[in-house]
């Protein structure tokens, strides 16, 4: 080992070190000082290779644990692909750091799937293959922060049904982070439960059972430019299982998260909010969006005091009932559409149930009613409903409320055609200052 040869304090530049390796840095190496002073260290150093080949999992643990025992510090991971047979744990205070300063776009994709090897920092993961329960592939805790990967599986086949996996990511603790890291091609990709004040920021990739699930946040987490895409492979029956088994987003307990400019595309449900043994989701959705899913987004509950889910764009046009909204009869909450825009050639735009509130303003309506059966863009089977300012841009029928809906309120929207609003309900309704063309 190099560590004896280096005296304390001396300040070696790493490519002398590294001789013959074709990774330069020009960080200090981790003997330039003392252990429990230093801030940067290098996978190299500590025997990894990034050849595809070795196993490099313990040179990667003992450099973070070694970052951990001395309070924190940076990982560096240069360029190569690394194979990790085992798991990964990073310690508090501790950045596990690749190349990449952005999500890259799926670099140089062999026939195969797999990323080329000159294409940046590549992490393989083969553990838990079968096991959906097995130990995640990477462990993030308190102020840890995961940066700058490609992150592959390489014996997940690119045709048929996808083999199980356990989670890649899981963060738990408090102010944990996940940047610019290219998911290619997980079965389950980010578990955030119990991971107060997280931030998921520029993720992108194929998960293709799920993508991320919050659950148990006690205080705001945030998650930003997360975009879920076919990229890896649109294998028929692969992709068709995705798309009959596949959930982008899904939100247990959480007390108001932020999720800002996130896209799914070729799920059963993109975004999906369910109520869990610790409760239900509010939160602020601003820029979201799901194209070619059965559903675009599913509440089964959330809180009372709401959703909002502002400037979405929804898409659904596949499967046996495309639909963008469906508000299950479980639900007791609030929830919020504003400026939002629907669209596809689906059967309806919406399908509400439940005793709670459920709105929508300024939004724009698409082509509904594909097969001309006389469905409605928004098929109101109970509970409370506004809907204003909003735009129907189709000559068909527009509202349906049953007769389980308690109140409505349906006002100043414009209509393609005529007004065809079906009014079946025994409770509190208005409807008026509607413009129809």
């Amino acid at each position: 080992m190099m560590r004896n040869l280096v005296p304390y304090g001396i300040v070696i530049p790493a490519v002398l070190l590294l001789c013959g390796c074709a990774v330069i840095d020009v960080e200090r190496v981790p003997w330039s000082c003392a252990p429990e002073r230093c801030s940067t260290y290098n996978v190299t150093m500590f025997g990894a290779r990034g050849d595809g080949v070795t196993d490099d999992t313990a040179a990667f643990q003992k450099a973070l644990d070694l970052a951990g025992e001395a309070g924190g510090g940076i990982v560096r991971v240069p360029r190569g692909t690394y194979k990790i047979a085992g798991h990964l744990s990073i310690p508090m205070a501790v950045t596990l750091e690749g190349m990449w300063q952005a999500p890259p776009s799926h670099p140089g994709l062999r026939d195969s799937g797999a990323p080329k090897p000159e294409y940046g920092t590549v992490l393989l993961a083969v553990e838990g293959r079968g096991s959906e329960d097995a130990t995640p592939f990477i462990s993030l805790s308190d102020n840890a922060v995961l940066k700058g990967f490609v992150i592959f599986y390489p014996e997940q086949g690119r045709k048929g049904i996808p083999e199980p996996y356990p989670w890649t990511i899981r963060i738990r603790g408090i102010n944990a982070a996940v940047l610019d890291v290219e998911l290619l091609n997980p079965y389950k990709a980010i578990d955030a439960r119990r991971a107060h004040r997280h931030l998921i920021r520029n993720v992108h990739g194929q998960p293709l059972r799920l993508g991320i699930l919050v659950d148990e946040i006690y205080d705001i987490g945030r998650i930003e430019n997360v975009h879920f895409n076919p990229w890896w492979s649109m294998d028929k029956e692969l992709f068709d299982w995705q798309m009959n088994h596949g959930e982008a987003f899904v939100f247990g307990r959480t007390d108001w998260h932020y999720v800002l400019n996130t896209f799914c595309y070729g799920y059963k449900i993109g975004y999906r909010f369910i109520k869990t043994a610790k409760g239900v989701c509010n939160g602020n959705f601003l820029g979201i969006g799901a194209d070619d899913c059965l559903v675009a987004i599913q509440i089964e509950e959330s809180a009372p005091y709401g959703l909002l889910i502002t400037n979405g764009e929804f898409v659904s046009f596949r499967g046996p009932d495309p639909t963008m909204v469906v508000v299950s009869e479980t639900h007791t909450g609030a929830v919020r559409f504003v400026n939002c825009a629907y669209w596809g050639p689906n059967k309806q735009i919406a399908k509400l149930s439940g005793t709670g509130t459920v709105g929508f303003s300024d939004c724009t309506f698409q082509a509904w009613d594909k097969h001309n059966e006389g469905r409605a863009a928004l098929q109101v089977e109970s509970g409370t409903v506004l809907i204003r300012g909003c735009d129907f841009r189709k000559d068909a029928p527009q509202i349906s409320l049953g007769p389980d809906v308690q109140r409505a309120i349906i006002t100043g929207n414009v209509f393609h055609g005529v007004q065809r609003i079906t009014n079946e309900s025994n409770g509190s309704v208005q409807i008026g200052l509607n413009a129809a063309q």
